[in-house]
């Protein structure tokens, strides 16, 4: 779509959010890196962001983390970005500002306001514009659209599935915690930020079950009411990993099993990026918008629900308000559609 920029050095990327976002970034990431392979690349992020990838490999070279800032770093209202942010992201002098954060109504703002000699980014219809951009469209997936960021800037790709490296930290982080794993190990991710992503407790107890493998069931500490309820509900004891590692003992978990079975969330975008095989739970929506893109190593179940169970309010429209039910959207998956799958993943093992 365009050509290199002259004379970047340094360049911004603003991606500023969750596990998931992230993972589905690094394809354009990658891409920015091909096309200025001298350049350092910031990512604009936070916190937790600084410490997974400090001494990763990868196309990132450093991470500024951001302090809660309305729309960029935060989904809360009333953080203002301080005037000493900007200053400081002043005088690095970027030569190329990048937005691959969403819409644009709160992020191209700021990205302007940093000072780099190109901006360049998605736009809303409500969004101020970049010096380059490309239009925000619903119902896209996100490493595409990401990829035409990228390609605004002369960024060349041939790969489009994510892929995060596993270090010797993180290994060491997992056999601290959990010592000598199982052999034959499926984990089971239960939990989703938005509970109506999230398949029913007692399918994913049957399915493992079924299966009759090891099982680890993993989740952050905000999971761990619907983790237990997948452990009271199975036949057989699981690994608890709830709370327990941080993300690079995460990716190290997920490295050592041999199938993950997970809603919609970003630690089933972790597995598949560590090389592990996944099969997962969808709404038809999110399957267009993050939903894996090959299906060798990763199976996707979809739920063609289109109303809220409760109120019937459209999931369709995204101009629509989001209703105060949190009953899953995909329920109506059966066992038996994931078992199949699974089943036929882990005969090619």
């Amino acid at each position: 779509m365009g050509g290199v920029i002259e004379g970047v050095d340094r360049i911004a990327v603003l991606r500023a959010n969750a596990l998931g976002d992230l993972v589905l970034a690094v394809p354009a990431l990658e891409a920015l890196r091909r096309a200025y392979p001298g350049a350092r690349l910031t990512l604009l992020g936070r916190p937790w962001h600084a410490r997974f990838l400090e001494g990763r490999p990868g196309p990132v070279d450093d991470v500024v983390a951001l302090p809660p800032i309305s729309g960029v770093s935060s989904t809360a209202d009333g953080h203002k970005a301080p005037e000493s942010l900007f200053e400081g992201l002043r005088e690095r002098r970027f030569d190329l500002a990048v937005q691959i954060h969403g819409g644009g109504r709160h992020s191209n703002p700021f990205v302007r306001a940093i000072g780099a000699r190109v901006t360049a980014g998605l736009c809303s219809p409500d969004a101020e514009r970049l010096d380059l951009w490309v239009p925000y469209v619903h119902f896209q997936h996100e490493i595409l659209r990401h990829l035409e960021v990228a390609a605004l800037v002369g960024g060349t790709f041939d790969v489009f599935e994510p892929w995060i490296a596993v270090t010797g930290a993180d290994r060491a982080e997992l056999a601290r915690v959990y010592g000598e794993l199982p052999s034959g190990l499926v984990a089971l991710h239960p939990g989703a930020t938005d509970p109506r992503r999230r398949w029913p407790a007692r399918s994913f107890a049957e399915a493992a079950d079924r299966l009759g493998r090891p099982v680890v069931i993993t989740g952050v500490e905000a999971e761990r009411e619907v983790a237990e309820k997948v452990a009271a509900a199975m036949r057989r004891p699981a690994v608890m990993a709830v709370g327990t590692l941080g993300v690079g003992g995460l990716a190290a978990l997920y490295e050592r099993c041999h199938l993950v079975i997970s809603n919609d969330t970003g630690p089933r975008h972790l597995a598949a990026a560590v090389g592990t095989a996944t099969v997962s739970v969808y709404w038809c929506g999110n399957l267009i918008n993050a939903g894996p893109l090959t299906r060798t190593r990763h199976r996707s179940l979809m739920s063609w629900t289109a109303e809220c169970p409760v109120c019937g309010v459209s999931g369709l429209d995204p101009r629509a308000e989001r209703c105060p039910h949190d009953e899953s959207w995909v329920a109506d998956v059966t066992v038996d559609e994931v078992v199949e799958q699974a089943e036929y993943l882990l005969r090619g093992e």
